[in-house]
């Protein structure tokens, strides 16, 4: 009997721990950037790459 309110009572303290909820709750802000970040990039990419280009295209037109 003593055995089973141990347990009951080991059972209660881990459902009311709230230690774990702030871990998961960073982790998941984290994904969110992380998200933001590669979709920015995504449908930057395009742009960037022609900016790029341009800044290539001007500088061996500088050279010559």
């Amino acid at each position: 009997m003593f055995y089973i309110e141990r347990l009951r009572n080991a059972l209660r303290r881990f459902v009311k721990d709230e230690r774990g909820a702030s871990a998961i709750e960073y982790a998941l802000i984290a994904a969110l950037i992380a998200l933001v970040i590669i979709g920015a990039a995504t449908l930057l990419g395009e742009e960037i790459e022609s900016v790029f280009e341009s800044i290539q295209e001007a500088l061996s037109n500088a050279g010559s």
